[in-house]
């Protein structure tokens, strides 16, 4: 669901008039271009914003600005501001960040960055992006996206950051490259001179050089404490004596000037800047209905001209707020005075917000005045629409976490609403309390449509909880009540239903009613506009079909979806990168290596921007995959191992683990030992019960059994795995039973009876266009098929299938020529190269760092980067490693 964006925290503030000229520092922004930051960190009132705000106004540069608050902690609000921040330099460049977000699983923050970083890379014109308070982020994986996106910032963008304390960032290594400007409270601090002009020319004070430097000394140049003396000057008769008559901390500064400011106003407008200091931002129409009168613009406009800290939100001077550290003043102030009237000025806040549709400060304001049931009311308003409650944000989860508990279970839309936020993010044990309690609450409402959808969307979330739990059972029995339950007009409720079955039934290994159910649920979903739902379900789809051993249509699967996707317009839509990645998988087995290599080509130049969370680990095992066939056997284990690195739990257990690939390529490598301890660890035995999600599993184990030389074991096995796919329509499975079982045969110096399992393999096989099942089984296969081709067996097709293994109609393969970088995960930067050559020179790492000159933390911030990269732990590891993929 996305977040409704106000458009004043997108607004670039234009400069003040009559601003003191600052050339020094105007100078310094402009130099730090050429950097990747320019850092601003100075305590409250030191003049940040209004610095970057001037410079800009210079600056050839286009800019956005992007203006935080405490809300903006939460990850996936930030990054929604971000993508519209963005848009206001290119309507396009934000866009896949929003639409991942709004995914039904939303990629992990590098993945989203890296498309975002990818489509800023692809700009024409450099821009600068301003991010101003970023102190009050409270939030390490916000930090962490901030430090991906600093690490890889093409040179297109300059960042520029205000904050009032330095960032969780890695500005020692910023600083030591020199990719850094920082501009401190030394920096910032007005000089004698232009204190002077401050006072005299933009204030219109006549103050003399002693007056001038009393007050810069009392102020230390705070340029805050300043601006409020010279307010607070204009009304004073002795203004020396003025000067003189405070000093301290900036803290006492503050108090002393705020009083006497306000004790030359009038009583209304102290009454108004004390009870607005309560709003983030504020107009005049909500001042109005905040104070009940109807003066508030002429108010505000009196306050602007006077000068006091009011700094517009937009161009037309609709929205403004207060100076940060007035209004704190101010507030603070407040709090002494009249503290029991700060509940009533929120209650009224959250009146007027909600009148106008802004639900979000209603709540907040709500919440403020501990007004629990009003925000209650107001949260059941915004969620009342049944399909909404899923996909909200962690900000939503920390208000229905204010409230008390006893009012939610007494509501059973909050109920349900505060189950789906935490089944969204993973919270499974806490789930069933609120689920329980909107059950209860659900059975008092009459019997309507309306109550009907709720019934369908609380059985959709125990499907959903039974889904993640991996019941497939419950999640069926859930589903069909959802679908009951729901209009069959609703197709959004009717697609999350017809979704988690498909899925469930998929689980059992009911193959054909699991394609059913989720390309029905991809229809509804489609009917009902959203598309991003509607293609997500065509890898299962097009698994399904590779399953039953249909190629054809599993490559129709893809197809179809990509032209829905280009009919649409929507090219960069969630998962397109996935479905050319699923064509190459199937083009390479039927040998079809320029038409694999050309959609694996354009998976990766899609990138992660269009990719699913689990697109980098179905890279790394095709990749794997390659190389296996190729017979480079360290590199597909070097690709498996980077495959676990980055697996991203699925909705369903992988049926293909890792550990079971790897003990494939073991078998191959010779290493017996080590596929037997994986399936000792697996605990798989030959009389194991057979089943569709160990089905890979034990056909791996078979192949361990005939490579141990116990036949009779893996025959028995490989029966009863025959007899479970035939009836389950596996076709797949078949084929590789089938080949098995006649490699069996040969192995036992008996091709005759090896010859039927293949020639019914064949048969099966050759419709579909299958090469690999039968390439990749190496000489053994060659043998007998060459018998096969003397018998007669399939006689055009086995003549295919010889010439492709002696290489007559081998084609490039899709990674046939990558380098060693490529054989990693994520490839190790120039630098990163260096520190490893140095380190396979036996320098220790005080001895790197002086060779480099840099400090010994970034040398271990380099071996971490190092080893994770190589997947390594050790140094003496990192080395063998970098040989072995010819990197030293």
């Amino acid at each position: 669901m996305a977040f409704p964006i106000l458009a004043t925290k997108v607004y670039v503030p234009q400069p003040r008039a009559n601003l003191v000229d600052r050339p020094r520092l105007l100078e310094a922004l402009d130099t730090g271009l050429k950097r990747k930051l320019s850092l601003l960190a100075a305590p409250a009132g030191s003049g940040k914003t209004t610095l970057v705000s001037a410079w800009l106004a210079t600056c050839k540069e286009p800019a956005t600005w992007l203006s935080l608050d405490e809300d903006d902690s939460d990850l996936r609000r930030f990054l929604s501001y971000l993508a519209n921040a963005l848009e206001q330099i290119n309507p396009t460049l934000g866009q896949g960040l929003l639409a991942a977000l709004e995914s039904p699983q939303t990629p992990p923050t590098d993945t989203l960055l890296t498309g975002l970083i990818n489509d800023i890379s692809t700009l024409d014109a450099r821009f600068i992006l301003v991010l101003d308070d970023y102190h009050v982020i409270d939030n390490q994986d916000i930090d962490d996206a901030l430090c991906f996106l600093i690490e890889h910032q093409p040179p297109q963008i300059h960042l520029v950051i205000t904050t009032r304390e330095d960032p969780q960032l890695p500005l020692s290594r910023l600083r030591v490259r020199g990719e850094m400007t920082e501009i401190r409270m030394s920096e910032l601090r007005f000089t004698r001179h232009e204190t002077d002009e401050f006072l005299n020319q933009v204030m219109g004070l006549a103050l003399s050089a002693s007056d001038i430097a009393t007050l810069e000394s009392r102020t230390e140049g705070w340029i805050a404490s300043l601006h409020l003396a010279a307010i607070s000057m204009r009304a004073q008769e002795d203004v020396s004596q003025f000067i003189t008559s405070f000093s301290g901390s900036h803290h006492f500064v503050l108090d002393y000037l705020l009083a006497e400011i306000l004790q030359h106003q009038s009583a209304a407008v102290q009454t108004f800047l004390l009870h607005t200091a309560i709003l983030k931002r504020f107009c005049a129409p909500l001042c109005d209905s905040l104070m009940a009168r109807s003066d508030s613009q002429d108010t505000l406009d009196y306050l602007e001209r006077a000068g006091l800290l009011l700094i517009p939100l937009d161009n037309e001077r609709l929205w403004y707020r207060y100076h940060h550290l007035f209004a704190d003043a101010l507030r603070a102030r407040l709090e002494r005075l009249n503290a029991g009237y700060i509940p009533e000025l929120h209650m009224r806040a959250s009146q007027w917000f909600e009148q106008q549709g802004s639900l979000a400060e209603a709540i907040h304001h709500a919440l403020d005045a501990k007004a629990y049931e009003r925000a209650a009311d107001v949260m059941e308003r915004e969620w009342s629409l049944v399909g909404k409650q899923k996909f909200q944000s962690p900000a939503n989860l920390a208000w229905l976490r204010a409230l008390p508990n006893t009012i939610i279970t007494q509501r059973p839309i909050l109920s349900l609403s505060y189950a789906w936020q935490l089944l969204n993010f993973g919270d499974l044990d806490a789930v069933a309390p609120h689920l329980a309690a909107a059950a209860q609450g659900f059975q008092t409402l009459p019997n309507s449509p309306k109550q009907q959808a709720y019934l369908a969307s609380l059985e959709n979330a125990h499907a959903f909880l039974a889904s993640a739990r991996h019941q497939p059972e419950h999640t069926i029995h859930h589903a069909g009540r959802a679908r009951d339950y729901a209009n069959d007009n609703d197709d959004y409720s009717q697609g999350i239903a017809s979704s988690l079955t498909g899925l469930a039934q998929l689980m059992l290994g009911d193959l054909d009613a699991a394609f059913v159910r989720l390309a029905d649920s991809s229809q509804r979903w489609l009917r009902a506009g959203n598309l991003m739902f509607a293609v997500s379900p065509t890898f299962a789809l097009a698994d399904i079909r590779l399953a039953q051993g249909r190629l054809h249509d599993a490559t129709s699967c893809y197809q179809t979806t990509l032209q829905l996707i280009k009919e649409r317009g929507q090219p960069k839509i969630q998962g397109t990168a996935e479905f050319h990645l699923g064509l190459s998988e199937i083009y390479r087995e039927q040998g079809k290596s320029a038409e694999a290599h050309h959609h694996f080509q354009r998976s990766l130049d899609l990138g992660e921007a269009t990719a699913s969370p689990y697109w980098q680990y179905r890279v790394q095992l095709a990749r794997a995959s390659v190389y296996q066939s190729q017979s480079d056997y360290e590199a597909a284990l070097t690709y498996l191992d980077a495959a676990e690195q980055v697996y991203y739990p699925m909705p369903l257990p992988d049926r293909r683990p890792v550990a079971a690939l790897k003990a494939r390529v073991w078998l191959l490598q010779g290493d017996v030992d080590k596929a037997a301890t994986w399936a000792r660890e697996r605990d798989l035995k030959v009389d194991d019960d057979v089943s569709f999600l160990l089905e890979f599993e034990h056909i791996t184990l078979a192949r361990l059994l005939m490579a141990q030389d116990r036949v009779e074991d893996a025959s028995q096995l490989l029966s009863r795995l025959l007899a479970a796919a035939e009836k389950g329509g596996r076709m797949a499975s078949v084929l590789e039973i089938l080949v098995l079982q006649a490699l069996l045969a040969h192995a036992q110096d008996k091709p005759l009876a090896g010859l039927e399992p293949l020639r019914r393999a064949l048969t099966l096989a050759e419709p579909e266009g299958y090469v690999r099942l039968f390439t990749d089984e190496g000489a053994a296969m060659q043998q007998l098929l060459k018998e096969a081709h003397v018998q007669g067996a399939g006689s055009h097709y086995v003549s295919k299938l010889l010439d492709f293994m002696n290489g007559t109609e081998r084609q490039p393969t899709m990674i046939a020529q990558a380098t060693p970088q490529d054989k990693l995960v994520e490839p190790l930067s120039g630098r990163e190269l260096e520190v490893l050559q140095l380190i396979a020179e036996g320098l220790s790492n005080q001895e790197i760092a002086e060779r480099l000159s840099v400090s010994l933390s970034t040398i271990k911030g380099h071996n971490h980067n190092i080893f994770g990269k190589l997947l390594v732990q050790r140094r003496t590891e990192a080395v063998a490693k970098a040989r072995a993929l010819a990197l030293l």
